[in-house]
């Protein structure tokens, strides 16, 4: 197990140096640059600028400048918030994201895997067909139609009830102004986390592990928590592997719609803004923790199913 993890992280660097390297070109292919402007910058001051940050060097020793610097842990400064390092951008925008990106994940778990479970057992009922409904509008409507619509009836609508939340702003984490931008975020994991635990669970009942262990004359909720429910949850751990990533790191929709200083905005807005490092930075952020967060899926195999070993 231990060997396999550590292969694991060997092959990590030269996964996450394909990722830094691809993302760092294709940003210099963007169209357009940092210090572009609708009125276009006096010749003088946009060489001065560009000299500052060293983008007047070849592009390629911007690529060794740039992989030298991230060796020692530093992302550069942003080129569109002034006086900010990457570091210090992200140091403040993650913790925003990961508290609610942390909040949804845990719903999502909670009310999905429940869900499918309810479904699979009772499948071809009214409570399945009735609970796939539900899971197939979570998928089909999308964050940016569910995000406005929450802001109209608990800011609007109920602004003069006991319901009333606010649709903007982080005010340091309040937990009134946490509810709208989780619940958002939430919703279409708990769609897909009820549909793959569904359909996982339906497969696993119908093998003969599960048929032996009824025909032996366990109780049919000893056979479901013993036998069936660990092998079933093998999908929901594969998905919840980059779901987890995407939740974490911030949504760029959900942050921009209920102006959260996340991640995620900050993400946006640095490609708006041509700010290289900036987006760099997030992209190495979330690279690592897809790479990070598969490791600690491939592991989870182990424990779910003792079929899997990693020898």
């Amino acid at each position: 197990m231990w060997a396999y993890f550590t292969r694991r992280l060997i092959i990590a660097i030269p996964t996450l140096w394909v990722v830094i390297t691809v993302a760092f070109f294709l940003m210099r292919l963007a169209p357009g640059g940092p210090f572009d402007q609708e009125a276009p910058l006096p010749p003088e001051i946009m060489a001065n600028l560009k000299a500052a940050y060293g983008l007047d060097q070849p592009l390629w020793w911007q690529y060794f400048n740039y992989l030298g610097n991230l060796l020692q842990g530093d992302f550069g400064p942003s080129f569109k918030y002034k006086d900010f390092s990457v570091t210090e951008l992200i140091g403040q925008g993650f913790p925003v994201s990961i508290q609610n990106g942390a909040a949804a994940l845990f719903i999502a778990i909670l009310f999905g895997i429940p869900l499918g479970t309810m479904a699979a057992l009772r499948q071809n009922t009214g409570a399945d067909h009735a609970a796939m409904t539900v899971a197939m509008t979570g998928i089909v409507v999308p964050n940016f139609v569910v995000g406005p619509l929450l802001a109209l009836i608990f800011g609007i609508y109920l602004r003069d009830t006991m319901f009333a939340l606010p649709v903007a702003g982080w005010n340091n984490g309040a937990f009134p102004n946490r509810i709208l931008p989780v619940i958002c975020l939430a919703l279409p994991f708990i769609a897909y986390i009820a549909r793959i635990t569904r359909a996982s669970l339906i497969e696993t009942l119908r093998t003969n592990y599960v048929r032996t262990a009824r025909a032996k004359g366990l109780p049919f909720r000893m056979v479901i928590l013993r036998h069936a429910f660990k092998s079933a949850m093998i999908p929901v751990v594969t998905y919840l592997g980059p779901a987890t990533v995407f939740l974490l790191t911030g949504s760029m929709v959900i942050e921009t719609i209920f102006g959260l200083p996340g991640i995620g905005r900050y993400f946006v807005q640095g490609a708006l803004n041509r700010d290289y490092t900036l987006v760099m930075g997030v992209t190495i952020l979330a690279a690592s923790m897809v790479i990070f967060i598969n490791l600690l899926v491939d592991m989870t195999y182990a424990w779910l199913d003792p079929k899997v070993r990693y020898e």
